[in-house]
């Protein structure tokens, strides 16, 4: 088994979790809308990822809608106390699929207590607000009134700690005027470094970074140096690039998904996969577009 304390910890507000987690969002049926075709096989994965030392689950209650929550619920209930939960708000389904802003001070307090009931907590450990002003990257704009809802449902004590998604460092600064901020979960891998300043920004303020879409927007040749450089290591592509991303900085925190035990099981060595510096070298080339 995959020791994943070789990848190291890092702090989420008051608790450490090992940096290599798991992400729940492919739990869900197709386009994360609707239930899996083997309910028992999603339970199982879960189960795998906290007995194989996960203490790091993201979800969110618009996956599915409600899906991973409650296949969560019924997998892990009554869940350890190690265990830390991160689910994001902002969001909603339309019947027809669609992904929808939320953001409304009821809409967020809403979403934060269907997030409790299908999860069966009474605190949830972090709640990310999901920026929804471009949906597929950050853009600018206030985010005042969405983090002071979630900020007075913290002092409330529905949630522990707070974070944001798809957010620029402006969003991110003004949310911490409002309350402190312990993570932020942006699409960022080898190939797509454009929150590569933010990354170091968050490394010095002591902000996890959670990157998700770790093979999303790669390019044919640079797919191509990725596949061979995985092959020289023994290792497959998304290994390769979880592993880069646990070198790229110290509060990098991986939540890579899965509906597979197996997937999920080759997910985890990555923890373990040493990058000599001549192919984090090689590697870093592929971000900056060199061949």
């Amino acid at each position: 088994m995959t020791d994943l304390a070789t990848a190291g910890t890092y702090t989420l507000g008051d608790r450490t979790v090992k940096r290599m987690g798991y992400g729940a969002m492919q739990l869900a049926g197709p386009g994360v809308f609707g239930p899996p075709k083997d309910p028992e096989a999603a339970r199982a994965v879960l189960r795998e990822a906290v007995a194989s030392g996960v203490d790091h689950i993201d979800t969110s209650d618009f996956y599915g809608p409600h899906v991973t929550n409650q296949l969560i619920r019924e997998a892990l209930s009554p869940y350890p106390d190690h265990l830390t939960i991160v689910s994001k708000v902002g969001a909603r389904r339309g019947a027809d699929a669609s992904w929808n802003p939320a953001f409304t001070p009821a809409e967020l307090t809403s979403a934060v207590h269907d997030n409790l009931r299908n999860l069966g907590r009474d605190v949830i450990d972090v709640v990310n607000l999901r920026v929804m002003g471009d949906i597929h990257q950050p853009s600018e704009g206030s985010i005042a009134e969405g983090f002071s809802t979630l900020a007075e449902l913290q002092r409330q004590g529905l949630i522990r700690h707070l974070g944001l998604s798809n957010a620029t460092s402006a969003q991110v600064a003004e949310a911490r005027r409002i309350a402190p901020v312990v993570c932020v979960q942006n699409f960022y891998n080898l190939a797509h470094r454009a929150d590569d300043a933010l990354v170091d920004e968050l490394v010095a303020a002591g902000i996890a970074y959670v990157p998700f879409f770790p093979l999303g927007g790669f390019s044919p040749l640079q797919s191509s140096v990725l596949s061979e450089v995985a092959a020289d290591l023994g290792a497959t592509p998304l290994q390769t690039a979880l592993a880069w991303l646990l070198h790229r900085a110290p509060n990098i925190l991986l939540i890579p998904g899965t509906g597979s035990v197996g997937h999920l099981r080759e997910n985890l060595a990555a923890a373990e996969l040493e990058l000599p510096a001549g192919v984090l070298a090689r590697l870093d080339s592929v971000g900056r577009g060199e061949g």
